[in-house]
This record gives structure tokens, C-alpha cells and sequence, in this order.
């Protein structure tokens, strides 16, 4: 059969299981089976062909699918934790390194501009917060603020509001992503600027080695939400094969799950604000240890197990698709 042939038999069946999800497991499995035959054909008549890595990644998919749909059979949150949430942060990965790069260049536009211009310090954090922290530092105390409040309303109040502004974040990238990359630019300018003052005063590595206890984990969240509101507006922007519609919801899908994946951090976040950071008279290496706990789950969990995941089903899957089959073309 001419590859011209092949296409034209099974391009519509291709393009409808991108756009129309499986009615039940059985549907699903059905599916995979049949694109894994038709990738081992392609292999075998067409192997320089642009269909074999389409037909891969499309059988990839299909693949993490039966996986996880076998996993809800046991234990739904379970599975969320340890393989679809994963899944979805190693398929975003663009996304959460864009929205990484976006957020340290306006980390270092806060720093430059609080460094150059005298007067934006206080445009960002504000007249009080200038204040009351320059009053902390004459004390001897730079970080008194974080002694001020009871420790349990400051960890409820702080969880909320970080928990809405990341969902705030994320809701605005239906705007193409520019709400998103609004909210990245704000934080990352006042990050910047925070942590120019400190370190202008003389305080710089106490300023990290206490504000980091809880921002290690907290920023980093910050910026994963940054990358859902991404992913949402390129959902919009780039539908690829899929009608836009569908790419939305499919986006929006992804967005939510990688939302939802970051309340427990925001959580953790507040409750290290509310009831360790106030110590500051800790041990250094008491405080040098929460950071890099905090910094090794991010990436951990976050981005290298997803990369490993994501490896261990794509080498399943060509495993599958290569086994011997029988077609008859």
C-alpha cells in the first residue's frame, strides 16, 4: 500500500481520536490497540515517514491514558498524586520553564530598578512596609513583621490569599497568557526590589536565609501557577490539530490539575511562615536545611520525576508497538 493510501484510510480515524476522548475504557484500549498497529506498519512500509513520530506520540498518550484510567480503579487520590499530576508537568514542561524565565527577568528588572531609582522601593512595597521595616533594622530586628501576628490567623490568612492569587493567576491566562505574565511581572518586581533592599541594609544572606524558609516553596508555586495560566492561553492560541474549543478545555483540564497539585505547597508555605519563620534566631543550618528540603521537593517532584515518568511509559509504549503483529493491509 502507497503511504499516500495509508494516510488517506486512517487520517480521519487519527484526528478523531485526538479531538473525542474514549466513551469507556474498552473504547480506549481499542483505540490504542489500533495505533499501535498502525504505527508498526508505518515502521515496517514507511520509516523515514513524518506519520511514525506522529503515530508514536499519539499511541504515547493513549498509553499514559489506559495507565491511569487502571489507577483510578484502585485509588483515585493515589493516582492523581504519584502519575497524573506528574504526567501533566512533564507534557507542560515548556510552559513551566517559560514562565520561569518571565518570572527571574522581572526579578532582575526589580532589582535594577530599586538599585537605580531611590523612589520605586516604595512605589512596590509601599510607604508602611519601608517604614516599619527600616524602624525593625535600627531596632535590631530587620524581621520583626513576621513576629507580629498570632501564628495561626497568619497561617490561614497567608494560605488563602496564596491560594487565590495563584488561581488568579492562572484564570487570567484565558486572556492569551498577558494576565498571566501581568501577575509573573508584579511578583517578580517586587521579589526583586524586596530582596535589593535587604541586601543594600547589609542583611542580604539573613534576608534568604530567614524569608527563604517559606518563599523557597511559596515562589516556587508561584511560578508553577504562572505556567497553568500559560497553558491555559496557549490552549487558546495554538490549537494545533484540535478545533479550539476542544484545545481549550483540554488546556483548562491540564491547568486546574497543576493548580490543584499546588494547594498542599501553598499550604506547607504558609504554615513555614507562620510558625518557623518567626524564629529567627534559628541555627543556621537549621534554616539552611528547610531551604534545601524545600528547593530539593520542588524540583523532585515537580520536574525530575515527571521526566522520569514520562520516559518509563514512552519506553513502554515503543516497546508495545514494536512487538510482532499480524495486518493485513
Amino acid at each position: 500500500m502507497r503511504e499516500a493510501q495509508f494516510l488517506k484510510q486512517n487520517k480521519d480515524r487519527w484526528r478523531s481520536y485526538e479531538s473525542e476522548p474514549a466513551a469507556d475504557p474498552d473504547e480506549l484500549a481499542d483505540h490504542f490497540i489500533r495505533l499501535t498497529d498502525d504505527l508498526a506498519y508505518a515502521r515496517t512500509f514507511y520509516p523515514g515517514s513524518k506519520v511514525v513520530p506522529y503515530l508514536n506520540g499519539l499511541a504515547a498518550k493513549f498509553h499514559m491514558d489506559i495507565y491511569q484510567n487502571k489507577r483510578q480503579q484502585g485509588n483515585r487520590f493515589v493516582s492523581f498524586w504519584t502519575t497524573e499530576l506528574p504526567l501533566v508537568m512533564a507534557r507542560q514542561r515548556k510552559p513551566l520553564l517559560y514562565a520561569f524565565l518571565f518570572f527571574m527577568a522581572f526579578v532582575a528588572i526589580g532589582v535594577l530598578s530599586a538599585k537605580y531609582d531611590p523612589s520605586f522601593l516604595r512605589l512596590i512595597l509601599g510607604d508602611g512596609y519601608v517604614d516599619m521595616t527600616l524602624e525593625n533594622i535600627e531596632k535590631g530586628d530587620p524581621f520583626g513583621v513576621y513576629k507580629q501576628e498570632d501564628p495561626l490567623a497568619m497561617f490561614l490568612m497567608i494560605a488563602l490569599n496564596n491560594i487565590f492569587v495563584a488561581c488568579k493567576a492562572f484564570v487570567k491566562g484565558i486572556f492569551l497568557g498577558v494576565g498571566t505574565v501581568q501577575d509573573l511581572f508584579s511578583n517578580g518586581l517586587m521579589l526583586g526590589s524586596f530582596q535589593y533592599f535587604f541586601f543594600s541594609k547589609g542583611l542580604g544572606i539573613a534576608s534568604v536565609l530567614v524569608i527563604f524558609i517559606h518563599g523557597t516553596l511559596e515562589i516556587s508555586a508561584i511560578v508553577i501557577a504562572g505556567a497553568a495560566g500559560l497553558v491555559l492561553g496557549s490552549g487558546l492560541l495554538f490549537p494545533g490539530t484540535l478545533d479550539r474549543a476542544t484545545s481549550l478545555k483540554h488546556a483548562a483540564r491540564e491547568g486546574v490539575k497543576m493548580i490543584i497539585g499546588l494547594f498542599p505547597v501553598f499550604i506547607a508555605a504558609a504554615f513555614l511562615e507562620g510558625f518557623i519563620t518567626r524564629h529567627t534566631g534559628m541555627p543556621k543550618w537549621l534554616s539552611v536545611s528547610i531551604l534545601l528540603l524545600s528547593l530539593t521537593f520542588i524540583l523532585g517532584y515537580f520536574v525530575i520525576y515527571p521526566w522520569k515518568l514520562e520516559r518509563k511509559f514512552a519506553h513502554d509504549d515503543r516497546r508495545d508497538a514494536e512487538k510482532p503483529i499480524t495486518h493485513n493491509p
